[in-house]
């Protein structure tokens, strides 16, 4: 329980008694004003990474000065086609619009396929804000998008350098710890009743993100 709540819509309606609009994740709070800074995610990984430097210290930069137009450029090219296209495939009512967002999805991720077999990372050989943003759509793939949201021409599995380039930034120092899959799929399965109408949650699938993915080896 965080602030007395024990759902989100609790901190949206601690901040506004009377919000109605959409309840979404992330959020970023402040403890001092006791309120929501910001619930748009790609700002607040930009936020996070960049902001404060004054009482934190990192040994990474998620920003870099050289890369940033690239990271802007890359982020703008995977959200609409990945990082939205699998909700666009979800949430279609109409199956012309259904087949746009699947067709859309799957040349890209087989577009950064090819990207990844002569990369280590989406943006060269540094790890950025672009492989986060991409890193946590490509985690939920398998679990839920595959079968939930019918994104299923391929699984990340079959795509041996998306599969490998996955559990390489899954293995880095911090990462899995911030990952739950039963979390995840205990979510999207049971709360979206219109996609799933018996909120059944599917046991599988049975993924081993620690698997040794040789890229750092392939890369060096």
């Amino acid at each position: 329980m965080i602030n007395q709540a024990h759902a989100l819509w609790e901190i949206y309606t601690q901040v506004n008694p009377d919000y109605s609009g959409r309840v979404t994740v992330p959020i970023l709070w402040d403890k001092q004003t006791q309120t929501i800074v910001n619930n748009e995610s790609r700002e607040i990984i930009r936020m996070l990474d960049t902001a404060f430097g004054a009482i934190a210290q990192t040994e990474i930069s998620l920003y870099p000065v050289d890369l940033q137009a690239l990271i802007d450029q890359t982020i703008d090219a995977i959200y609409q086609p990945i990082n939205n296209g699998v909700y666009r495939a979800g949430f279609a009512t109409r199956q012309a619009a259904y087949e746009e967002a699947v067709t859309e999805l799957f040349e890209a991720l087989d577009h950064w396929e090819v990207v990844l077999g002569k990369q280590r990372y989406l943006c060269g050989d540094r790890l950025t804000e672009a492989d986060i943003c991409l890193f946590t759509t490509l985690l939920r793939f398998d679990a839920v998008y595959y079968v939930h949201f019918k994104c299923n021409l391929r699984r990340m599995v079959d795509y041996p350098n998306l599969w490998g380039y996955l559990r390489d930034l899954y293995q880095r120092p911090g990462v899995k710890e911030t990952c739950n899959l039963d979390h995840i799929k205990q979510h999207y399965y049971k709360s979206h009743p219109k996609v799933n109408p018996t909120r059944i949650v599917p046991l599988g699938p049975i993924l081993d993100f620690e698997t040794d993915h040789g890229r750092d080896r392939q890369f060096s």
